[in-house]
């Protein structure tokens, strides 16, 4: 496990930039409008966690960050620096989009594949480990994996990466509920000081990741901002405030459905 940093970013990690997607026109798919006049600011170092009602423009809102969407006239994705996002991103989808003819640690070690790099092998093990993959898994397709663990590896890829700025979409949401907790713990820790962008159905999951919370409520959408609990992410589940604030959010997303 000594490949992995003990918390915090990794060592040769960019600093993160903030970045801000600003729609003065809001944005339409398929000439219906999914999301109002807004500007979403995600700041530098922190989490920032998308939560609504399905088809509310959570996933949109993050496509566009990621550059998969094009722009309507007017409307700019920036980060704080100045510079492009592009090749500073780490993307990880709903869907966990391994390919089959790759096994999990091939999976996972795709994106330098792809870009021609020298693979880590032993990092590539070591986070399989801490996702909860065994070495015998590692080396498994995935046609031979459960949902869950297909999951975790990319879940894994994701981290491998070691990108300043992490685009989530619901990262989590195949896992039973206790993994689900230490796969929190574990995305916290090591993308401590990371730009994270993080969908989530889940109000507690928000909770405990998140500096700030945005949930888009309207049709065509609008994100609006609610209070988050103090205290540094991972935040405890079984704090009294967090669970007070659970209830207050659950409301608020039965408010926005």
């Amino acid at each position: 496990m000594s490949a992995l940093p003990a918390n915090g970013p990794a060592i040769g990690r960019s600093p993160a930039p903030g970045f801000r997607i600003h729609l003065p026109q809001g944005f339409a798919l398929g000439g219906e409008p999914v999301l109002a006049p807004c500007t979403l600011e995600a700041a530098a170092g922190h989490c920032t966690a998308l939560l609504g009602p399905s088809g509310s423009g959570k996933t949109t809102l993050m496509r566009l960050a990621a550059g998969l969407l094009d722009l309507p006239q007017g409307a700019t994705v920036e980060a704080g620096d100045g510079r492009p996002l592009a090749g500073r991103i780490a993307w990880m989808a709903q869907a966990d989009l391994l390919v089959p003819w790759k096994d999990a640690l091939g999976n996972v070690l795709l994106g330098a594949h792809l870009r021609g790099e020298r693979p880590d092998r032993a990092r590539a093990r070591a986070l399989l480990a801490e996702v909860g993959l065994s070495a015998a898994d590692a080396g498994k397709p995935p046609a031979a994996l459960s949902g869950g663990m297909r999951q975790r590896v990319a879940l894994a890829r994701t981290l491998m990466e070691d990108r300043p700025v992490v685009l989530m979409d619901e990262p989590f949401s195949a896992v039973d509920a206790p993994t689900r907790h230490r796969l929190q713990d574990l995305a916290a820790r090591l993308l401590a000081g990371c730009t994270v962008l993080l969908v989530t159905h889940d109000p507690l999951e928000a909770l405990r990741l998140a500096d700030r919370i945005l949930v888009l409520a309207g049709t065509p959408a609008t994100p609006m901002e609610v209070a988050v609990p103090g205290g540094t992410p991972p935040r405890p589940a079984r704090e009294p405030a967090l669970l007070a604030a659970q209830a207050a959010l659950l409301e608020r997303l039965a408010e926005a459905a």
